[in-house]
């Protein structure tokens, strides 16, 4: 064997030069192919982030408009109600309208000065030339009507709101101008304004809500677009209602609130640019054109800084104009940039974020160079404690041990290892010895332990066996717990219909008019002489008997409508006692299997939460199948529907009364029968879809947890299933009953 020192230095180093140009190679190709993939990977995210970024702002962008869009299609509901209204009483209207306006020397109608305070009050103005017929009058004192209704609420969100006529009339309310109308000149013209054109019929077939492109108003000097809808009464244009909505929050929202090392514009596309970073808009009276003031270095200069910037953004507003139908995200790659574009809903305006490639790459580039500098430490590391390792000495002892190992494998403990050595192979020995002679001291005390191993094991059995029957006892008083809880949970569901039918019954007979009775009765009892003169001669006697037969009707339809009441209420309080019925399964009860209508038993639920339905304004659809009977629970079946359409009805009571919807379908699916219930309100959160069916889980603030849980054990009791799907908060929500699908027929 030769000495230590001769081995060490020459075995360690070349072992060391060969494993670690092996790592080195590793490492240098993992270290590419992470740089890789971070590089995809962060790319990918911040385009992302930024397309998000583009559509959260378009959504909060494109609010006002929206509203603008709905107040418009109030005010034409209302107004085409006013006109009708006031053509029933024209003899009324032009008194009316004397009285509200006045004409002028000039040959103008306006609103008095004397009588009308801007700030509050909605002004008008008529030209010479407009012939004040009685239709005209209509058409006018409606639309002032409407305007003083709504106007001052609008007025909230928007400086202006008004009406024009096809006729060059103008009616508004503009209280930061309460002269405005007194400053028209006589010759005013509404007719010169592009929201004018863009309501007549020819220029507005689809009479469709229109915006115009943004102008500076000359009396306030601030930048506006105004937007306009087309107001038709049977099949002519009457007038057209109009906002004016400021935009000076919106361009300084969309120049300074952007992405990081990006930024964002806004433009129409007809090429009308509304805001860019570089766009200079003071002393300017109208708006810059993309395409073409891009051929006019000297406009592109003084409102863009450059020509340059011009045919930038000119290839902006190409490339959004090209993309396909849906897509968000473009490239520019002759300038190195990212697009990401959107449409704000009403104008139709093009909200874009451009960030320069570098801004997209740079996280990717950091973090790669972070991923090479550990690789390269990570190297060196390695390399540090292979040396450390190999410098020890791997010869002859090695197999020594291997031979010492094999042999204390085998029980013989009787080794020979040379501890005299003065390094590390030295120290193993001497412990390796040690270790032998501990093993074997352990194996003779392990034998004797085992001597009184089955004495410990059969005392364990039997404290195992005390603390199993403790067990059984508190499982069984938590289950009588939960069918009380459960029992509670679904008569309360039922006991809020039984009251709420009673309550509709007593509304229903408190609103019964008995008292029509006792008057009839009366009059005829005053002309009981001449109860036959009275009857066919008299106003009142002639309209005595149809009052009657109406009367009779109206109170057999009570009557009617209170016996079907009080039939609900029974069949609610039957239910109580079927609930009962189920809930006996779990005392170990058999189960009870009888002949079912499937469609029947859903209406059944529906009927049983019908007064909670109507409170709430619930509209019911079905989709039922026409299914022949099967062999299941009915009670429980029951109890689970009912839940169902309870829960569905509080989950729409966010959504608006008009829009809530239940959809219950019935229909039979590879053997099984699916009944579902669907809302459309406010939806199941991912994270809360494993949770549904917890015991004591809810997320109403009244609610108990009880109810879905219940029914779930129920089904699986069944052989069936309760499943739940959702597409996200604020999206509804659908319960699923899976049952066996056994008819009659069959089972015959």
């Amino acid at each position: 064997m030769q000495p230590s020192s001769n081995l060490r230095a020459p075995l360690a180093r070349s072992t060391l030069l060969k494993m670690g140009a092996r790592i080195g190679v590793i490492i240098a190709l993992s270290t590419l192919f992470s740089y890789l993939h971070m590089l995809h990977t962060l790319r990918t995210e911040v385009l992302e982030r930024m397309q998000q970024h583009v559509v959260e702002r378009g959504e909060h962008e494109q609010a006002i408009f929206l509203l603008a869009e709905d107040n418009h299609a109030l005010f034409k509901k209302a107004l085409k109600e006013r006109v009708r209204e006031l053509q029933q009483h024209e003899e009324e209207v032009s008194a009316r309208f004397d009285k509200l306006f006045v004409r002028r020397p000039d040959g103008t109608v306006r609103s008095p000065p004397e009588t009308t305070d801007g700030t509050r009050m909605v002004q008008a103005f008529i030209p010479p030339r407009v012939s004040l017929d009685i239709g005209f009058r209509t058409r006018f004192l409606a639309v002032y009507d409407v305007l003083s209704w709504y106007a001052p609420v609008f007025h909230v969100r928007f400086s202006t709101t008004y009406v024009t006529f096809p006729e060059g009339a103008i009616a508004g309310f503009w209280p930061t101008l309460p002269t405005w109308i007194q400053e028209l000149p006589p010759d005013f013209s509404v007719a010169s304004y592009e929201d004018f054109s863009l309501a007549l019929p020819e220029n507005n077939p689809q009479r469709r809500t229109a915006w115009t492109g943004i102008f500076k108003e000359v009396v306030s000097n601030l930048w506006m677009t105004s937007v306009t809808t087309p107001v038709d009464l049977d099949g002519r244009h009457i007038a057209s209602v109009g906002h004016d909505v400021l935009l000076g929050e919106l361009m300084t929202r969309t120049i300074n609130d952007h992405l990081p090392g990006g930024y964002n514009l806004l433009f129409r596309d007809d090429g009308q640019l509304i805001a860019h970073p570089e766009l200079k808009l003071e002393g300017a009276t109208s708006a810059y054109n993309i395409p073409s003031n891009t051929g006019q270095p000297e406009a592109a200069a003084r409102l863009l800084g450059s020509a340059e910037k011009a045919t930038h953004l000119r290839a902006i507003f190409e490339r959004v104009k090209s993309r396909q139908p849906g897509q968000t995200l473009l490239e520019l790659p002759e300038y190195g940039e990212y697009v990401a574009v959107t449409q704000l809903r009403g104008p139709g305006w093009n909200l874009a974020t451009v960030l320069p490639e570098q801004v997209v790459s740079q996280p990717a580039l950091l973090a790669a160079r972070y991923v090479l500098l550990l690789g390269i430490l990570s190297l060196l590391l390695e390399l540090a404690i292979m040396y450390q390792v190999l410098r020890q000495q791997i010869t002859q002892p090695l197999h020594a041990f291997i031979q010492a190992t094999d042999k204390v494998a085998t029980g013989d403990f009787e080794v020979a290892l040379d501890t005299a050595r003065r390094d590390e192979l030295g120290q193993l020995a001497q412990s390796f010895r040690l270790m032998a002679d501990e093993v074997q001291r352990r194996e003779v005390a392990l034998r004797q332990a085992n001597e009184g191993l089955e004495q410990r094991v059969e005392e364990r059995t039997r404290e195992l066996k005390d603390v199993h029957l403790q067990l059984v006892q508190t499982a069984r008083r938590a289950g009588m717990a939960e069918i009380a809880t459960n029992v509670l949970h679904n008569v309360g569901n039922v006991l809020n219909s039984v009251y709420t039918s009673a309550q509709m019954a007593k509304e229903r007979m408190s609103g019964m008019r008995l008292e029509h009775v006792g008057r009839v009765a009366h009059l005829i009892q005053e002309h009981q002489e001449d109860l036959s003169t009275f009857l066919t001669q008299d106003g009142r006697g002639r309209h005595l008997m149809p009052f009657l037969d109406k009367l009779g009707q109206s109170l057999v339809e009570d009557r009617q409508e209170v016996v079907s009441l009080l039939d609900d209420v029974g069949r609610y309080t039957e239910h109580i006692g079927d609930i009962v019925k189920v809930q006996q399964n779990y005392a170990r009860i058999p189960r009870v299997h009888e002949q079912v209508s499937l469609p029947g038993l859903l209406e059944d639920a529906l009927r049983i939460n019908f007064a909670g339905l109507v409170r709430h304004q619930v509209k019911v659809q079905r989709d039922i199948a026409p299914l022949p009977p099967v062999m299941t629970d009915k009670h429980k079946t029951l109890m689970i529907l009912v839940n169902l359409v309870s829960n569905a009805k509080y989950a729409m009571d966010e959504v608006a009364p008009s829009e809530r919807l239940l959809t219950v379908k019935l229909e039979e699916v590879a053997g099984r029968v699916h009944m579902s219930i669907h809302d459309n309100g406010m939806g199941i959160a991912p994270e809360m879809l494993t949770r549904i069916f917890q015991y004591g889980f809810t997320t109403r603030e009244e609610g108990h947890g009880f109810g879905l849980h219940s029914s779930a054990i129920a089904a699986q009791e069944m052989d069936g299933s309760l499943t739940v799907h959702s597409d996200g908060p604020g999206r509804g929500a659908t319960f699923t009953l899976e049952l066996p699908y056994v008819p009659i027929a069959m089972t015959g």
